[in-house]
């Protein structure tokens, strides 16, 4: 990809969006507005072939002439779905209600996720059925399983779209994508906020369309670096996640009298392994072996909120009862919590789309035996995550269509004038070092750092980090090289039912 932009179709911005209500599947109630904007497959292309990408939006709840523009959003992935990012002020408050007091909040569904030209690989109730194993120790014959499903899944990709269409999954595609949107919302720059993920496509936007950014946040962020896309930076994922998992341990150890799991973090450890072991036996709800519940347990690493939740979950277990936890770790959604086909379909399309965006943004070894050595060397200090972590990419290895190389991230001083970075020095998904990686290649960008805590999505909900967003978004004004704001309190036991996740998705980065 060379640095200069390819042009963008004028249609874009003549054409505009046109706002109705949005369709009862976004379950996005009044006054809530969606629509969609018109993109070429191929951007080097615009006169081929088209999709529909969905965008929504609520309008600035302030006075017109204190009005700042459009603030666009994508919660990550890739693969997230950024259509409820206008809910985050009624469901949220904070931070986002003030910020829609200037901002027309418009969030998007990027190409191949939800009605955007959804792509699936595989049936969703296949995707999600359970329960399956995933055993500490993989054999030479659970490999050849799971080499096996990896082929099948990429094979499936190829039939959907074909190996021309998803040779048009990369970043790149996406920040185009991006400018867009921000045409068709007749912004002559763009206002964005991009989290896991999203800070990818932020930084290849600013390395693309440097003169187009007016604020450009980037929120959990992940390392830019050529050599680091994708298959480096996976690797890197799971000493951290080791890392969070301990934390929560510790936590968990910390409330022994509450929860009964142990003491130390071994005890926990072993108590969790033991639960690891019942659920193959018999599985919780007859839907969750050790896989479900592992992948379940990845989100204490994600955020602090689900401590108490899964902790009770488990000791219930323990206790006998193992319906909390079958609910927790149902596949494809907890029980009770929706549509099962639907919330089927949203796993499914959003592993899809993750594994076409990463499978053709870079090369990716193809030779198994590099898989298994690099994996088999790290299992042993990182086994919360590692073959995990493995099978979730092992897709890429037998990948149909072409990948292109990374971009250089990298801009100008001067161009964006801009940008503001945040960070925690305990994320998991998105390690600090990507952040401090991504200040180097930024001219002039603002690091503001969550200090000692690892909530995945750093925005919303410390006061200080959120005063630095609010500040950069509505007046322009960074704290500078670096500022630091101290991690929010730990969480404490709850005396009633567990907090239900709020609106944010989670994606691996």
């Amino acid at each position: 990809y060379k640095r200069q932009p390819l042009p963008l179709p004028q249609a874009h911005a003549a054409d505009g969006i046109e706002w109705r209500k949005c369709p009862s599947v976004e379950r996005l109630p009044s006054p809530v507005e969606c629509g969609t904007v018109s993109v070429p497959v191929d951007h080097a292309k615009p006169d081929g072939e088209r999709i529909d990408l969905t965008v929504s939006r609520i309008r600035a709840t302030g006075e017109p002439g204190e009005r700042r523009g459009s603030l666009l959003y994508n919660p990550g992935g890739p693969g997230g779905n950024g259509m409820l990012f206008p809910l985050y002020p009624r469901a949220l408050g904070g931070v986002w209600k003030r910020l829609n007091t200037r901002y027309d909040l418009v969030g998007y569904a990027p190409r191949g996720v939800g009605r955007s030209a959804p792509l699936s690989c595989q049936d969703p109730l296949e995707f999600v059925q359970g329960p399956n194993r995933s055993p500490r120790r993989p054999s030479p014959a659970y490999k050849e399983e799971r080499k096996a499903q990896a082929a099948a899944y990429a094979r499936g990709c190829a039939q959907a779209q074909g190996t021309e269409r998803l040779r048009h999954y990369t970043t790149p595609d996406n920040a185009r994508d991006l400018d867009a949107i921000r045409a068709a919302l007749g912004e002559r720059k763009l206002n964005f906020l991009g989290v896991s993920y999203g800070t990818y496509i932020g930084a290849v936007y600013a390395t693309l369309f440097p003169e187009r950014v007016r604020r450009l946040v980037l929120d959990s962020v992940v390392d830019p670096s050529p050599g680091k896309i994708w298959y480096r930076s996976n690797l890197d994922q799971n000493p951290a996640f080791e890392r969070r998992w301990g934390d929560w341990k510790a936590w968990a150890a910390r409330h022994h009298g509450t929860y009964g799991l142990g003491s130390t973090p071994r005890q926990v450890q072993r108590a969790f392994d033991e639960v690891r072991d019942a659920v193959d036996r018999k599985p919780a709800g007859g839907t969750v072996g050790s896989r479900e519940l592992l992948e379940s347990y990845f989100d204490v690493a994600y955020a602090d909120s689900t401590w108490d939740r899964h902790a009770r979950a488990l000791a219930a277990f323990r206790d006998g009862d193992p319906e909390p936890l079958a609910a927790l770790a149902a596949p494809g959604g907890e029980s009770g919590a929706g549509d099962g086909a639907a919330d089927a379909a949203d796993a499914e399309n959003g592993n899809a789309v993750y594994n076409a965006v990463q499978c053709a943004d870079a090369p990716w070894p193809r030779d198994w035996a590099r898989w298994d050595a690099d994996n088999s060397a790290m299992a042993p200090f990182a086994p919360f995550l590692t073959w995990e972590n493995a099978w979730m990419n092992l897709p890429c290895a037998h990948w149909k269509a072409p990948s292109s190389r990374p971009l250089d991230v990298r801009t100008e001083p001067g161009t964006p004038p801009s940008v503001l970075l945040l960070a925690a020095t305990r994320d998991a998904a998105t390690p600090y070092e990507g952040a401090l990686e991504a200040q180097r290649r930024l001219s002039g960008a603002s690091l503001v750092t969550e200090r000692g805590a690892g909530n995945h999505g750093v925005a919303g909900g410390n006061e200080c980090v959120d005063a630095h967003l609010e500040r950069y978004l509505l007046q322009g004004k960074t704290p500078g090289d670096h500022a630091d704001c101290a991690a929010r309190s730990a969480p404490q036991p709850e005396s009633g039912p567990a907090r239900q996740e709020q609106v944010r998705g989670k994606g691996r980065g």
